[in-house]
């Protein structure tokens, strides 16, 4: 008997130590990827609450992520709270962001645009991939206006890896 307590407890260590590991967060400023190379796509899975970066179908890089204070759904207008889904791309970097570093979604396309002119509503704009925000959100896990956030040095590292037209597709 005690010996599968001890048996058991010794499994239960070794288990926690690899979910302890590392939660998908470098701990590191600087990437241990080879310098050239890219993301070539950005892949969101908004129930899991993970960002992918891609290098063609291989994983190169995962992160935990923070969406809009009201992550389910499809962002459908200003002020909603969520974070959009679907096919998007980076269409800019901004190294002065107010959340660190941030890179752009190319949210609202053309369907968001429509769908909300249906609503008669604005579909709001300047969805970001961003780092942390100046006051501590800690206590919230989703805490965007609709963005992704993530780590301070995590962005640093998203930001040196993706390319301005890189495809970002964000799911349910």
């Amino acid at each position: 008997m005690r010996f599968t307590k001890v048996f058991f407890f010794l499994i239960s260590m070794v288990t926690l130590s690899g979910c302890f590991g590392s939660f998908g967060f470098n701990t590191s400023t600087r990437s241990s990827l080879a310098e050239n190379t890219r993301a070539t796509s950005i892949n969101v899975d908004k129930s899991a609450r993970r960002l992918y970066l891609l290098d063609g179908k291989k994983v190169i890089r995962s992160y935990r992520i923070g969406l809009g204070f009201e992550p389910q759904g499809h962002k459908l207008q200003v002020g909603d709270g969520k974070t959009p889904e679907g096919l998007y791309y980076v269409d800019r970097k901004n190294p002065y962001s107010k959340y660190h570093l941030s890179l752009g979604i190319s949210y609202p396309n053309t369907q968001d645009k429509a769908h909300a002119k249906r609503l008669g509503a604005s579909p709001g704009g300047d969805i970001f991939i961003h780092g942390e925000d100046k006051t501590p959100q800690f206590w919230k896990r989703d805490w965007t206006a609709g963005c992704i956030s993530v780590k301070d040095k995590e962005i640093r590292e998203i930001y040196a890896l993706v390319p301005v037209g890189t495809p970002i597709l964000i799911t349910p």
